[in-house]
């Protein structure tokens, strides 16, 4: 299986006053493409600056697509994507 695994860090020092408005609305959005099953995998990155997402059997450029739609994609400070291969 192939997976996209996208890397989303954001600007900590420069949070909008709505940041949790934010957050909720990131939630639905992510809960969303998990019951569509595009999203495999959701981690939360310890330093809470951002995510790590990993979305299987679609290309680099639909995962690219999807990522710009996040609500939290506005307050990016950087985005890397991998292409991976799934053995088990």
């Amino acid at each position: 299986m192939n997976c996209i695994q996208a890397i989303l860090t954001i600007d900590t020092d420069n949070l909008p006053s709505d940041f949790q408005e934010i957050i909720k609305h990131e939630q639905e959005v992510v809960a969303q493409w998990k019951a569509e099953g595009i999203l495999e995998h959701l981690f939360l990155r310890k330093e809470r600056n951002g995510a790590i997402l990993i979305f299987k059997d679609m290309d680099e450029d639909r995962a690219r697509e999807l990522m710009a739609t996040l609500p939290l994609y506005k307050l990016m400070k950087s985005v890397e994507y991998f292409n991976l291969m799934k053995q088990f």
